[in-house]
């Protein structure tokens, strides 16, 4: 196939037109090369999804202390909560703390 042929074929007159050329220049350009490029628009949604999903555990995290909180304005449930988190003790108790191996031989 000489040029002049090839010329006339109807695929390479209309994808060397100068707007199609110009067109396909521009859509390369916003996928790959430019600032907002698709590549950093996927990489900016994988971070959002992320930040959403820490958001969301810590949101639990805090519904959760926040129970706790509100169990702790009892005296009861409060010292309570000390004996158990933070081994606190009375003046005339001992306290023994069993720990169990949890291994099996």
């Amino acid at each position: 196939m000489t040029f002049s042929q090839l010329k006339k074929n109807k695929f390479f007159k209309f994808f060397s037109n100068k707007y199609v050329l110009i067109l396909a220049f521009f859509i390369v350009w916003m996928l790959f090369f430019d600032e907002n490029s698709y590549i950093n628009h996927r990489e900016l949604d994988k971070e959002i999804e992320k930040l959403e999903n820490a958001n969301e555990y810590y949101q639990k995290e805090i519904d959760a202390d926040s129970k706790i909180i509100n169990n702790l304005n009892n005296p009861d449930s409060l010292e309570k909560y000390a004996r158990e988190q933070y081994n606190m003790k009375r003046k005339d108790e001992d306290i023994f703390i069993i720990e169990y191996d949890s291994v099996k031989k």
